[in-house]
């Protein structure tokens, strides 16, 4: 996640600055480092949890996407939550369910578990975070917002670059169910640091109505949606098994239009799908965090499977991934500024399309390191810098007052951009017994290619032009 929020101006002076709030924001980083790193952690484990839970193709799936399935479907209730009830009480809630279910995901012994494991973690993640980032930016003010911020964005990228390294060490070392025990004494030492140290955040509006169904109504279509996804695998794309779920999630989607619209305190404020700038940007990080999560997913399955390489060196290939997805994020955020989101955005996903190509065509005994490797580091490489692109048309080709709703629906589809991402390339890359094949990955790097290339040709069309402002951009840009 890169959630990024512009404070609205005051006019008044700033209250009285909480003396540990530096402590705070550290413990708050933990927390949130959690939660990214149980993204990208349990791909080096998926082999052993197949064979050691008997688990099929579709559990498998769900085994990764549960967890971003409920974190973004949710992440909106979450932040009304903490508006209603207090961003300090709401963080401590959500930091304890995950901390539980973590130890659940260890202790489970078949999928039933293991997956109602990763819906709680889900959703203790979807109350977290965005308390924890109201925290972050009513704790600090003026230039030490700044820095606060820039701290909390940079959790992501190495969230990520950790979670490879260390879910292959542990599920090679003690076993995977450690992936999620490691989270336990984290999780119980933080909450009882954090109470200590948060500031006595009160409510804002203690009256605040909670739009719970349109919350449910669209986790419950996005999960439809991965769920007729995962079944095409197995039952084709023309049989009932796929076509029904796939119809309810157009229907459940129809109907949470309508209840938004019907709402007086609406989860989303669907008049921001208008707006261009939020719509090319939401479509960007959802297209960038599918083919990443998909790289990890493939990738994870392929060397282990195919080359016979164990979890930890797994991780360690997967490091300069990584490692390269964030160097050009970096570049990106340069080049944004001087080219524009539009320019940095169809470079980057053509990077990412060029990158990905030559596994369209892979031969199964080709050295990994020279060959999937590379590919993946150069398609990481122009998806760092689509993301930089996918955060600032959205926040900032728009009016500031507009930003912190903006960044709420981008965070989301950032999340679920990941669970349809897996389950488009799970179902062509794996049989149901998760016995891959050479025809079966080049199929899913082949739809990884088309679906970057076909972004970097719409990406013109669909971005506004111009360069972003720190004032919040050009009110004219729709």
């Amino acid at each position: 996640m890169k959630p990024q929020l512009d404070a609205p101006a005051h006019t008044h002076a700033h209250p009285q600055p909480h003396p540990r709030r530096w402590t705070a924001l550290a413990l708050i980083c933990a927390a949130q480092f959690m939660l990214i790193l149980d993204v990208t952690v349990v791909n080096l484990a998926l082999p052993a949890l197949s064979a050691d839970l008997d688990l099929g193709r579709t559990a498998l799936t769900w085994v990764v996407t549960a967890y971003t399935l409920c974190f973004g479907g949710l992440m909106l209730l979450g932040g009304r939550l903490a508006d209603a009830l207090g961003a300090r009480r709401v963080l401590l809630t959500g930091l304890a369910l995950f901390t539980t279910a973590s130890l659940v995901c260890g202790l489970a012994a078949n999928a039933p578990v293991l997956l109602g494991g990763r819906i709680a973690q889900g959703i203790g993640a979807a109350l977290l975070s965005p308390a924890a980032l109201a925290l972050v930016t009513t704790a600090f003010h003026g230039a030490e917002r700044a820095k606060a911020l820039g701290a909390w964005a940079a959790i992501g990228g190495t969230g990520s670059a950790v979670g490879v390294l260390l879910g292959g060490a542990l599920t090679e070392g003690p076993g995977w169910p450690w992936i999620f025990y490691v989270n336990v004494p984290v999780g119980l030492a933080l909450l009882a640091t954090l109470p200590k140290v948060l500031p006595d955040n009160r409510p804002g509006r203690t009256n605040a109505r909670l739009d719970a169904p349109g919350a449910l109504l669209v986790t419950t279509a996005t999960g439809a949606l991965v769920y007729g996804l995962v079944q095409a695998g197995d039952s084709g794309w023309a049989s009932a098994a796929t076509l029904l779920p796939l119809l309810g999630a157009l229907a459940l989607y129809g109907i949470f239009v309508a209840v938004e619209r019907a709402s007086a305190a609406p989860l989303m404020d669907l008049r921001m799908l208008t707006r261009r700038p939020v719509v090319a940007g939401s479509l960007l990080m959802l297209v960038a965090t599918a083919l990443l999560i998909s790289f990890f997913f493939l990738g994870s399955m392929q060397l282990q499977h195919v080359y016979g390489l164990g979890a930890f060196r797994t991780g360690l290939l997967f490091l300069p991934i990584a490692l390269t997805t964030a160097i050009g994020a970096h570049l990106g955020s340069r080049l944004v500024t001087t080219a524009g989101p539009r320019a940095c955005a169809t470079g980057g996903l053509a990077l990412a399309a060029l990158g990905c190509l030559p596994l369209t065509f892979l031969t199964p005994g080709a050295n990994p390191w020279a060959t999937l490797l590379p590919a993946l580091a150069t398609a990481s490489f122009g998806l760092g810098a689509v993301f930089v692109a996918a955060t600032t048309t959205s926040l900032g080709l728009i009016a500031p007052h507009e930003a912190g709703l903006a960044s709420g629906i981008v965070n989301t589809f950032h999340e679920v951009g990941g669970s349809i991402g897996v389950a488009a390339v799970s179902t062509l890359a794996l049989t149901a017994t998760t016995d891959p094949t050479p025809t079966g990955f080049t199929a899913a790097f082949t739809l990884c290619t088309a679906t970057a290339a076909t972004a970097a040709l719409t990406a013109p069309f669909l971005i506004p032009r111009g360069t972003p402002r720190h004032t919040g951009g050009p009110h004219g840009v729709h």
